[in-house]
């Protein structure tokens, strides 16, 4: 796909991977629609993705909620004429051991709540955006791509029992979405980042960072950047559909 004139909706725009993403697709020429939880969150993403001469609009969703979503991607094609591509981005994280014992005692266990929140957010919302940005491509006649980000800890991590089962969905729902959506020359792949320089991961205690580094081949966290050049590669190269692109630095959970 050429990016020029292309309409992307990038979800969880406002920092982190999805900012710099947007970034990435307005500097090929595309008009991005920002998503986030509050359109105030987005005003830097916007002019970051003004400055590196693309168009963009911010919009205030939650993707969990189906009729949030529904709206979002009508308003988005009624500004910019039409849905093209989905940087399906937006996540959370609960982190917990799924049962926390000491000496044969309970001390705590993932709470349900929690869970939930994960999955709503993460698989659910996942759904529910590219759900939308399906209906639009195929109602506008011109193909499209959806770009979904998984996680490598969809192959399981310890303390993710939340996180890594929705992004395990994510990777298979990728799948059967490039075999059911092939008829309309729609594309659907993933990313599976490792460790990146987000927020997020600047929440781990540094001595728990700094062990999941020493397992990095490549010896660091990955960068915003990096992770952005795996979404164009994805939405440009027309034969990529159904798969899920590690960017990890080598590392294997």
């Amino acid at each position: 796909m050429d990016l020029r004139d292309k309409t992307i909706v990038v979800t969880g725009a406002a920092r982190g991977l999805g900012q710099k993403m947007a970034e990435a697709v307005a500097a090929q020429g595309a008009k991005v629609a920002l998503v986030d939880l509050g359109e105030d969150t987005l005003q830097e993403t916007e002019r970051l993705c003004i400055k590196a001469g693309g168009e963009a609009k911010r919009y205030a969703a939650n993707v969990a909620k189906e009729r949030d979503v529904e709206s979002l991607f009508v308003k988005a094609r009624k500004d910019f004429g039409s849905i093209d591509g989905l940087i399906n981005n937006a996540g959370t994280n609960r982190d917990a051991l799924f049962v926390k014992a000491k000496d044969g005692a309970v001390i705590n266990k993932m709470s349900l709540a929690d869970f939930n929140t994960v999955i709503a957010v993460d698989l659910v919302g996942v759904f529910l955006c590219g759900r939308e940005a399906a209906v639009h491509m195929i109602e506008g006649g011109r193909g499209g791509v959806i770009v979904n980000v998984s996680s490598i800890s969809r192959a399981g991590n310890i303390g993710q029992t939340n996180y890594s089962a929705a992004k395990a969905g994510v990777a298979a729902m990728t799948v059967t979405w490039a075999k059911e959506l092939a008829r309309h020359e729609i594309r659907v792949a993933a990313i599976a980042p490792g460790f990146c320089d987000t927020a997020m991961v600047a929440k781990m205690k540094p001595a728990v960072l700094q062990k999941v580094v020493s397992h990095i081949p490549l010896g660091r966290l990955g960068r915003p950047d990096e992770v952005a050049r795996s979404a164009l590669y994805i939405l440009q190269d027309d034969f990529y559909t159904g798969r899920v692109l590690e960017v990890d630095g080598g590392m294997r959970l």
